[in-house]
């Protein structure tokens, strides 16, 4: 498959270039943990000793801290991981299978290649279809995603044209929700924009398969626009950059039109609009188990409406132990690039992901970013499919000595764990290993990887809420075992 596929990209106008560094919240006195507003409203000034009469915080860790030997006690399943740290099974669902390890007839986990199945089909075989009449995937497979089937020519031109004609945002929704107190973070207006929506649906609770279909069309169309737009709205506000508000132009890929709207001179080729269709295939879903499709599920359960559901799922991507996982990746990749002055000397590489191990490195958790999965054992598919993609893309360009480093991280990381720690876990790349990568050669910002998994995976949020509707039939909920057994005496506030 990579053969086929450019060996070079041009060279983008990133809209980072030239630009100051990320916003850093803790150096705004604003966004400071008593402060209320960002915006060029006076600020409500809340004093920290004022604060602080309320002491509710001293005792925070003590208060909510449950001995870990309770769970052991009465073999609790903390996080729905078993003890080998395969799921526990809480659902069935016809609309993926996440695949990394088989189990023996006396319980062992045995590892094996990863694979991932939509509606049955294989990811690889999905993705290898690189003929010209064949350009774009993302739409192809979040159909099938939606109607469990793979559309005819006329089915897919349909869905394309459907989801291009609602791209269009309500009036004045721009400048009261993206533009008005835009946070730091992208997911949240997302989120907030998500909710907003509501507002403007006369039919936000009807239930009905043809409404939660016109919704979930509906957010897949327009998620990418409030993205980029919320980009630039957060540049001007944070940066004092002139707000850039491209329009969407009709006809144009899910892909093509982030890339339009995103590059301030509006150009980007054919074989980067053809990367980032992959990357949006690859996060576009990823079972039910996944801490964001869960939350779809559960709250879904609840028969909740569709944009609070959708929202929710946002707020839990964004999280650091999830879709937002993609920034400690970069943030450790770029601390080794900067330490290891030779790149290509294993023996360097190795002795730094010791130190990371040995938590003398990085944030001093012991956790090498981008290896690892619940899943995944001896492969992560969606990872190999994107290194494929990134070495064709890297080779011959500035970013091939980066991708090689990469390989090494990869290589040796699994070899340095055993050495320090004595343990030997069945250990590979996950996506996020080469992910930020691709979208940094593409000149995409940091800001907008975890958003970008958020258009991408509506699709799969979607099917699981349909899903869920149709064969859930019940209230998500599960059971927490008190640890306090005695009866505690009540005593009035003067005995106290």
């Amino acid at each position: 498959m990579a053969s086929e596929l450019p060996t070079s990209i041009t060279n983008p106008q990133s809209p980072e270039a030239g630009r100051p560094a990320a916003y850093d919240p803790t150096l705004d006195a604003d966004t400071r943990a008593f402060g209320v507003s960002v915006g060029d409203e006076e600020p409500i000034a809340i004093d920290e000793d004022e604060a602080r009469k309320v002491k509710l915080f001293e005792n925070f860790h003590a208060v909510n801290a449950i001995d870990a030997a309770e769970y052991d006690r009465y073999d609790v399943k903390r996080g729905l991981r078993n003890a080998d740290g395969t799921g526990v099974i809480v659902g069935m669902t016809n609309i993926s299978n996440v695949h990394g390890y088989t189990v023996s007839d006396d319980g062992r986990k045995i590892a094996d290649d990863g694979s991932l199945r939509f509606r049955g089909y294989e990811l690889y075989d999905l993705l290898g279809d690189l003929s010209p009449d064949r350009r774009f995937a993302f739409e192809e497979v979040a159909y099938l995603l939606l109607m469990g089937e793979l559309p005819t020519q006329s089915q897919l031109e349909r869905f394309v044209e459907v989801i291009d004609s609602q791209r269009e945002l309500p009036d004045g929704f721009t400048a009261s929700m993206l533009m008005r107190h835009t946070p730091p973070d992208i997911m949240n207006v997302l989120a907030r924009s998500v909710l907003q929506l509501y507002a403007y649906d006369d039919y936000a609770e009807d239930r009905s398969p043809e409404h939660e279909i016109h919704t979930a069309l509906s957010l897949m169309s327009r998620l990418p626009r409030i993205m980029v737009l919320t980009y630039y709205s957060k540049r001007a506000r944070y940066h004092h950059e002139s707000m850039i508000m491209h329009r969407f132009v009709p006809g144009q890929s899910t892909a093509e039109t982030i890339l339009s709207m995103l590059r301030p001179d509006r150009q980007f080729t054919q074989e980067e609009a053809r990367m980032l269709d992959i990357m949006l295939c690859l996060h576009a879903e990823h079972g039910g188990g996944n801490n964001s499709t869960f939350t779809t599920r559960v709250l879904t359960s609840s028969d909740t409406d569709p944009y609070s559901t959708y929202a929710g799922a946002i707020g839990s991507l964004k999280g650091h132990r999830h879709g937002g996982a993609n920034h400690q990746v970069l943030g450790m990749q770029s601390e080794i690039k900067q330490a290891v002055a030779h790149w290509d000397d294993d023996d360097e590489v190795a002795d730094y992901l010791a130190r990371i191990v040995n938590k003398q490195a990085y944030d001093k958790t012991g956790l090498v970013y981008g290896m690892g999965h619940a899943v995944y054992t001896l492969s992560d598919p969606r990872a190999v499919i994107c290194k494929r993609f990134a070495e064709t893309l890297a080779r011959g360009t500035e970013f091939e000595a980066e991708f090689n480093l990469l390989q090494s991280i990869e290589r040796l990381a699994p070899e340095v764990i055993l050495r320090e720690k004595g343990t030997k876990k069945d250990m590979c790349a996950n996506v996020d290993m080469y992910s930020g990568f691709v979208y940094s050669m593409m000149g995409i910002p940091r800001d907008l990887f975890t958003p970008l998994f958020a258009c991408a995976r509506m699709a799969g949020w979607a099917a699981h809420r349909f899903e869920e509707i149709g064969s859930g039939k019940r209230i998500i909920r599960p059971a927490y075992k008190n640890t306090i057994a005695e009866r505690r005496t009540y005593a009035p506030i003067a005995e106290r």
